[in-house]
């Protein structure tokens, strides 16, 4: 499968499966936590497009959602503020308190 055709697919579970894009919110913080702000910023990306959208994130968070299109990138360089505002806004959108654990990695000292 096509990544672009796994990403829709992706959304379309979001947009159908409350429980898993809870599941993928406390993931999505989870990855924060162990340093893959990559995958993080990805996973948060489908998220918004799963769910709240854009726009609504935009007006939840005062950020414009080209700057949130922008900041949920694989470039993207969200500040700690503009990730919290995000990650705040998408959990009172689904209803959810997340809990994360940063998970033990190799390149813990």
């Amino acid at each position: 499968m096509p990544l672009k055709d796994a990403n829709i697919s992706t959304i379309e579970r979001l947009r159908r499966d409350p429980a898993f894009a809870k599941a993928l919110l406390a993931e999505a913080a989870t990855s924060f936590l162990d340093g893959e702000t990559v995958e993080a910023r990805l996973f948060l990306r489908d998220i918004v497009n799963g769910t709240i959208g854009f726009e609504a994130l935009s007006q939840a968070t005062d950020i414009p959602a080209k700057s949130l299109h922008r900041m949920l990138t694989i470039p993207g360089n969200p500040t700690m503020d503009n990730l919290s505002a995000i990650f705040v806004a998408v959990s009172q959108h689904l209803s959810v308190d997340v809990v994360a654990k940063a998970s033990r990695s190799s390149h813990a000292a």
